[in-house]
């Protein structure tokens, strides 16, 4: 039976994406079959991350009746299968939200996970997007004003009958007023599943168009989103050698100021 997650915020700029492709990316590495959408057909940038912008062939085509999902279907580092919603302004000219529905549930019957990397917000992109996946990841990052956006998302989800896997808080750790984990669990009455740091190889992963989780295996980030795949699928995570080999050096570099 496949897994549908959708990964989702209450306001853009949270790092959304980002979580979203590298989580499937982990999980491929992992063994699992995945299949990545970007459903935010009108501000869609997964492709961005995985350099595939320019594809032929994307989730715009498919929306405007011009061939079925598999046909905008790439594959990416591990194995896994991503699906571009598509960046032209005349290919969102084209497509039909009103389709977006039906090309998810044709998904379902031909992946073992499928992660929708949703819209931010509440518009109709969004609430479908809430609306097929059986499971919610929230995004926020640890400040207050993620998380009035935040909650109205959970709730409407909820609404639509889909189970609240838990809250990831990303780009932790920046600044003193970051609310704690057990302040983010009270407000949004949901877990904190995940805690993912901030990262500058973050941002040069993005710029070389390569998942983080393959460019800079090792850095903060990368392990804190392998971890979370481990734990989504009941695994329990063991870093490779070189994971443990970079926390020595970084343990010791704290302690002795890096000589």
């Amino acid at each position: 039976m496949t897994l549908s997650i959708t990964v989702a915020s209450g306001k853009g700029g949270v790092g959304k994406t980002t979580i979203s492709a590298n989580l499937g990316v982990a999980l491929a590495e992992l063994g699992k079959d995945v299949t990545i959408l970007d459903a935010d057909i009108e501000m869609a940038n997964l492709e961005l991350l995985f350099g595939l912008e320019g594809m032929k062939t994307t989730l715009h085509h498919v929306l405007a009746g011009q061939g079925p999902p598999s046909d905008a279907m790439y594959e990416g580092p591990a194995g896994v299968k991503i699906i571009p919603a598509g960046v032209s302004l005349e290919g969102l000219r084209d497509a039909d939200p009103d389709m977006l529905e039906n090309v998810l549930e044709e998904l379902m019957d031909q992946t073992e996970i499928l992660i929708l990397d949703s819209p931010a917000g509440l518009g109709k992109s969004a609430v479908t997007s809430l609306a097929v996946g059986q499971e919610l990841l929230l995004i926020a990052n640890p400040e207050i004003s993620s998380m009035s956006d935040a909650l109205k998302t959970k709730i409407v989800a909820k609404k639509l009958g889909a189970h609240v896997m838990g809250v990831v808080l990303n780009r932790a750790g920046t600044d003193a007023t970051d609310l704690t984990i057990e302040e983010v669990q009270t407000i949004l009455e949901a877990t904190v599943v995940a805690t993912v740091p901030e990262d500058s190889e973050v941002r040069k992963a993005s710029a070389a168009g390569v998942p983080l989780v393959i460019k800079s295996p090792n850095s903060p980030a990368a392990v804190a989103i392998k971890k979370l795949a481990a734990d989504l699928i009941g695994e329990k995570y063991v870093p490779h050698e070189s994971e443990k080999t970079s926390f020595v050096k970084r343990f010791i570099g704290g302690l002795f100021g890096g000589r």
